[in-house]
């Protein structure tokens, strides 16, 4: 009952469900075996790429933690590792030329797919409504880590 009751668990809820869809779609679509850890990472990849420390500091874990979901997503070919035109020693993890912005596209789409299911069953406005608080919500988050 209390977490019913929690605006916190309910959020959460709905956003384990809702990754959770997305990922049977496009696991069911593109034949990968991609897992959250995964699409963990896909927001915080710049894209003109990113370097994987950074990542790391971004997605808050370890540079051994992403540097290993990196190479699973390079595996399947959704990410490549590119020299860093601005430090020839380092290299920058960006969405892959082949297929890699193919699949992000797809991706989205899918995203896309569901809020206009969620449109369909919550009526548009409600959904762009809750679109507009949600980003108020996060924009006082990152307020707060300032």
């Amino acid at each position: 009952m209390a977490k019913a009751a929690s605006f916190a668990q309910v959020l959460f809820q709905c956003a384990r469900r809702f990754d959770e869809q997305a990922l049977a779609r496009v696991r069911a679509r593109s034949g990968l075996a991609i897992r959250p850890a995964h699409t963990a990472l896909f927001p915080h990849v710049d894209l003109a790429g990113t370097r994987l420390t950074e990542l790391a500091r971004r997605v808050g874990v370890s540079k051994q933690a992403v540097a290993t979901l990196v190479d699973e997503l390079v595996e399947m070919g959704a990410f490549e590792r590119v020299p860093d035109p601005s430090d020839a020693r380092a290299k920058l993890i960006v969405f892959a030329r082949r297929g890699g912005r193919l699949r992000i596209h797809e991706g989205l789409a899918v995203l896309g797919e569901l809020e206009a299911e969620a449109a369909r069953a919550l009526g548009r406005d409600a959904v762009r409504q809750l679109h507009q608080r949600l980003g108020e919500l996060l924009q006082w988050l990152r307020d707060r880590e300032a």
